[in-house]
């Protein structure tokens, strides 16, 4: 059972109005909303498995928009510490557009994630009720995918090799420097799901990647390090494992890695807009060259 938010009731709190939103409810998401979201991102066309909307809600909190047994609209937020969080997973069914669902489940967020930073990726439709709010550009996302062509030769195991229970708290500072977020329990989820692999300078750990299954194949990211040809050798070594696999790698334009990754057969295929509401924190010399998923990065 997900977690609710101190500020959201134990029951149904908001009810649309007559018509076409009678029985309409908000409320939390819990385990019982999974098939339901599920069905709903699949509409949508979005590439995520049962097990993915599982994940993203032990990573994090949601809410949905219900009529009886039927979710018409998902949201989730997740918490980096008591400073700063992430939303995403912002769903409403095609049928339902139109009636002030997405606002609603919005403005939820928002409620329950209270004076926080909040971080977002969204789509071009999205971005006028995101602005309404407050949220202003800050970046763009590149999303790669495909079968990568070729063969990937993995660096040696004194450059990057997989990381060990007694590497996480370096992770854990590398993140930090990396993103300014307190992001320990999502790593935590991420190092035990997916396979994590370490970059070594003169036996120093410098940067990491997480690739784990994902919607369609596997997700590479995150992947944190200082420089661009440091994130390539740890990709090239997560791809090492992956020839004949579909691969998604989601970058940040100012990463540089959009062009490498359309070389080596990672296709652009679609972009997001980067928004955020307060200030974001300073980060470096660490950089996320790679995000874990668009929703909570």
């Amino acid at each position: 059972m997900i977690e609710k938010p101190e500020s959201i009731m134990e029951s149904t709190i908001i009810q649309g109005p007559r018509n076409e939103t009678d029985g309409v409810a908000l409320t939390a998401f819990s385990s019982e909303h999974l098939e339901g979201a599920l069905k709903l991102s699949q509409e949508m066309s979005w590439p995520y498995r049962l097990e993915d909307w599982a994940f993203a809600m032990k990573a994090g909190r949601g809410f949905v928009m219900a009529r009886g047994d039927e979710v018409i609209g998902t949201a989730a937020w997740f918490p980096n510490g008591d400073a700063y969080a992430t939303v995403g997973m912002i769903i409403v069914s095609g049928k339902a557009q139109g009636h002030g669902f997405g606002a609603r489940l919005v403005d939820a967020l928002l409620d329950a994630a209270g004076a926080r930073t909040i971080l977002l990726n969204s789509t071009t439709e999205g971005r006028p009720l995101y602005e309404r709010r407050s949220f202003q550009p800050v970046g763009i996302i590149h999303q790669h995918q495909g079968i990568p062509k070729g063969r990937h030769e993995a660096p040696p195991a004194d450059i990057v090799r997989a990381m060990q229970p007694s590497d996480f708290e370096t992770i854990i500072r590398l993140d930090r420097q990396a993103t300014g977020f307190e992001r320990r329990p999502l790593l935590r989820l991420l190092v035990e799901t997916g396979a994590a692999q370490v970059l070594l300078h003169d036996g120093e750990i410098v940067g990491y990647a997480i690739t784990r299954l994902f919607g369609r194949g596997y997700v590479v990211g995150p992947v944190v390090a200082e420089t661009v040809s440091e994130a390539r050798l740890l990709i090239e070594a997560a791809l090492t494992r992956l020839e004949g696999c579909f691969v998604r790698i989601d970058t940040a334009a100012t990463a540089e890695l959009s062009p490498w990754l359309a070389e080596i057969g990672l296709s652009p295929v679609s972009d997001a807009l980067t928004m955020v509401r307060g200030t974001l924190p300073p980060t470096g010399p660490a950089r996320v060259f790679a995000l874990s998923n668009q929703s909570f990065n």
